[in-house]
């Protein structure tokens, strides 16, 4: 199986789950010193290479190494993501095209890339991680990467009509708040206001979205495609602060 974006934080969560679940791991990213460093803890069902996902020919040679080193491919998990900030006034055409080449037209070339050995694989899934910012929520100057994630979404729902006949399923996971390396430095008066906006009262953790994607890809959940699922100790649920108050 292919984690794209697995060199740290929620894809390295991810990758995680699944190595410890038995799966053979091919993790990407761009900095072959981080995915040397995650693929060596993963252990040794575990390699990476080197993959630029807003590059559809990267994304090719990606697909080739995963046939060519576990003789195919079974699940994709399509997570790689950039969530850099800009508001609308400072925003730049580069600035939004490299949220929107990243986060969705990377998933989309992994997809297309993949799709050869998936369908081979005569049971092939896809797990895409998107996010609540976008298609439930919104945040100050994420309104790019709330457009990549909602993005996603629609492109999950045509593609798992298109894939069912391949017999291949596609479905979306929406993190909320999870503590990943992302966070570090933040301090933990920041830390706890963001638990704070959670019913749970804590943030999540890369192994509870570990375990949704690896639901995903069981033989249990074959009946599932173009769905998402949200994963966020209810942070989408309260509609004040005064909601959260009064629990």
């Amino acid at each position: 199986m292919i984690v794209t974006g697995g060199s740290k934080g929620i894809g390295r969560g991810i990758a995680q789950v699944f190595a410890d679940a038995g799966a053979k791991v091919l993790i990407t990213g761009r900095d072959e010193a981080s995915l040397r460093a995650a693929a060596e803890g993963l252990g040794a069902r575990a390699s990476y290479v080197v993959t630029d996902v807003t590059d559809r020919d990267q994304c090719e040679q990606l697909a080739a190494v995963a046939v060519e080193r576990h003789g195919g491919i079974d699940v994709l998990c399509a997570n790689a993501g950039i969530f850099p900030s800009a508001r609308l006034d400072v925003m730049t055409p580069d600035d939004l095209e490299l949220v929107m080449a990243t986060n969705f037209k990377g998933t989309v070339y992994a997809v297309q890339a993949c799709l050869p050995a998936l369908t081979t694989s005569g049971s092939g899934r896809i797990v895409v991680t998107s996010s609540i910012t976008g298609p439930h929520t919104g945040f100050p100057g994420w309104s790019h990467y709330g457009a990549s994630k909602a993005a996603q979404l629609g492109f999950v729902r045509t593609a798992a009509m298109e894939l069912a006949p391949k017999k291949i399923t596609i479905n979306a996971v929406l993190p909320g708040n999870i503590a990943t390396e992302g966070l570090d430095g933040l301090g933990q008066e920041y830390l706890d206001s963001m638990a704070a906006t959670v019913p749970q009262n804590r943030l999540g953790n890369v192994a509870d979205i570990g375990h949704a994607a690896l639901f995903f890809a069981t033989e249990e959940a074959g009946y599932i495609t173009g769905q998402s699922l949200i994963v966020d100790g209810g942070q989408v649920l309260p509609e004040s602060l005064m909601a959260l108050q009064e629990m």
